[in-house]
């Protein structure tokens, strides 16, 4: 793999000529551009396992996952399987089906606070769902976010955001108006004080704390201990409800995301990615006394034409059936920590200011000194080292998110030794890092 360089991408740079004509920037999403990182997207064709190819016939180690969703790795026979079975029998119904309760049930047993939930299609339409939700409990106005911490791109929640608008540099978005951005108040991740401070200067106007319990759209930032345990607490004393927006981290690090690994139940819980397998699918849940205020059971409205449909339901119920056996944790995280602790030690040997950090199958790292905390440590790192070690892996033949606030993934294909593949070219990568070309 070091010595393999990708031949120059003909077919993607036409492709994104033709898409710039039809579709804003050549994307359907900012992140999937490379405007931080310079040089023409690939344009993907197939996935197989922890590889993807592109239409130039380059082959590439997905550290991406289609952003996290792909926990079993592309095209997993198994759900596969389970597509084809249900294909044959329809798409979509708008109606009642039983694997959205047979979905239900095992969500619901696996996450300590989620009692009931409700299927969307996005993460967005999650926590937009969950916000709605905790005002009409609580009768308050606001919402308190961490800077950094991406939620989708509902209104209230594009201020201090990660992923694409820290990437873009954009610090929110035209078209919010500004009253809607009044009702959010932004704190820095990791620091009780501020929360505390938000609270006392809000009283009993706060609705709820949203929070991704591991950071991963400012790139992958572990919660300091008590950081999670301090949350719950303040909520309580204020009368605010907790969310855990854990699109990400659900089912990603741990059986149950990350209230289960770090013993902290929420009031409300928003899930994405991994429970739709790779099919656009997601959810929101919670407490009964809180989800029964939802229609029709209760005033709170949310709806969705393809909400739950067969496909995504069934991807999503083959994927958990295989998190859900004997030691498939214990491989991902030792895949995450075997990768982050081989990058730490080969850029001491380049002499490159690195930070590094794994939680389950998700990892990420930082051209800084460390730590890194919040968002204002990860925006201090170098970007410029960053553009220079994605496009010499990219050139190698490794596919890593074109941007430095963008957390990193494995699965369940891919191997040791496709770690120890992707090190060694960090090797070279790291030392063109540090030369500055």
């Amino acid at each position: 793999m070091p010595s393999r360089t990708v031949p120059p991408r003909k077919r993607s740079a036409e492709l994104l000529r033709r898409a710039r004509r039809v579709i804003p920037g050549g994307v359907n999403s900012p992140v999937r551009a490379y405007g931080a990182v310079g040089g023409t997207p690939p344009f993907l064709e197939s996935g197989r396992g922890a590889r993807v190819t592109d239409v130039d016939g380059n082959r590439y180690l997905d550290y991406v996952g289609s952003w996290g969703p792909l926990i079993a790795g592309h095209a997993h026979p198994r759900v596969l399987r389970r597509l084809r079975q249900v294909l044959a029998r329809g798409t979509s119904f708008g109606a009642p089906t039983e694997l959205e309760v047979e979905l239900a049930e095992r969500i619901c047993a696996a996450l300590p606070s989620v009692q009931m939930i409700r299927m969307v299609n996005s993460g967005t339409e999650a926590t937009m769902s969950a916000l709605r939700l905790a005002r009409a409990a609580t009768g308050r106005p606001r919402i308190l976010k961490f800077e950094g911490c991406y939620h989708g791109h509902a209104d209230a929640l594009l201020v201090g955001a990660g992923s694409g608008v820290a990437t873009l540099g954009i610090p929110g978005s035209p078209g919010v108006p500004p009253a809607f951005v009044e009702l959010t108040v932004q704190v820095p991740y990791n620091d009780l004080d501020a929360v505390d401070e938000a609270f006392r200067r809000h009283p009993a106007e706060i609705a709820c704390v949203i929070v991704e319990p591991v950071a991963g759209n400012m790139g992958c930032i572990p919660p300091e201990p008590g950081f999670l345990p301090g949350l719950r607490e303040l909520c309580d004393r204020h009368g605010a409800l907790l969310i855990f927006d854990e699109v990400m981290t659900g089912f990603r690090v741990a059986w149950g995301g990350a209230q289960r690994r770090y013993r902290v139940r929420p009031d409300l819980t928003c899930l994405g990615k991994v429970i739709g397998g790779g099919l656009p699918a997601a959810a929101y849940g919670g407490r009964r006394d809180l989800m029964r205020q939802v229609a029709p059971a209760g005033p709170v409205y949310q709806a969705g034409t393809l909400s739950g449909n067969p496909l995504a339901v069934a991807a999503a119920l083959e994927t958990l059936a295989l998190l859900s056996e004997e030691g498939r944790y214990d491989y991902l995280e030792s895949l995450s920590t075997r990768l982050v602790e081989g990058l730490l030690a080969e850029a001491r040997e380049a002499g490159v200011e690195l930070t590094a950090s794994a939680v389950g199958g998700m990892f990420g790292f930082f051209f800084h000194p460390g730590p890194v905390r919040n968002f204002a440590d990860a925006r201090a790192a170098d970007a410029s080292r960053f553009r220079r070690f994605f496009a010499a892996m990219l050139e190698g033949g490794v596919y890593l998110a074109p941007s430095p606030y963008e957390a990193g993934f494995v699965s369940l294909a891919h191997r040791p030794a496709d770690i120890d593949r992707t090190l060694e070219l960090a090797r070279g990568a790291l030392r063109r890092a540090a030369r500055g070309r």
